[in-house]
């Protein structure tokens, strides 16, 4: 069977079913903003589902194969990932996000320096955004003595 937009519009339905279900009962042991954590999953399955709907509804669209190399590419990115999610809270969001981000540079092509010097500017930049910019409490693992 080859992939086209209406099985991918399936996939997509079925990813937005499972955002909402375990989306759905997120709840904070105490709320301090109106809105609280499950809207964004919430919003992301909604925005998904009508994606996916809408490919169902197009259809056709045959997808050519991938080139050479990029299923392999794709499998670092998904074991990136997970490494990611594994070490984020004992590295902190600076160097998890860090390393993540040169691997993820490289992949795409970058040079060694070009990937370290985009990486290092996502973590500390994402970082002070977030932790200074918006309030957000993220962990500051092994770096945790110097800031």
């Amino acid at each position: 069977m080859t992939l086209n937009d209406r099985v991918l519009g399936v996939g997509a339905l079925v990813l937005a079913a499972l955002i909402t279900a375990f989306g759905y009962d997120l709840e904070p042991p105490f709320s301090y903003e109106p809105v609280g954590p499950k809207a964004f999953p919430l919003l992301l399955a909604l925005i998904i589902a009508l994606c996916g709907l809408r490919l169902m509804i197009k259809g056709g669209g045959q997808v050519a194969a991938n080139p050479p190399g990029a299923n392999g590419r794709i499998l670092m990115m998904v074991a990136y990932l997970a490494a990611y999610a594994w070490l984020f809270q004992w590295l902190g969001f600076i160097v998890a996000t860090t390393i993540m981000a040169t691997l993820v540079g490289r992949l795409f092509g970058g040079s060694w320096k070009q990937a370290l010097i985009g990486g290092l500017t996502m973590g500390v930049g994402l970082f002070l955004l977030f932790d200074l910019g918006l309030d957000v409490v993220l962990p500051y693992g092994i770096l945790g003595e110097w800031l």
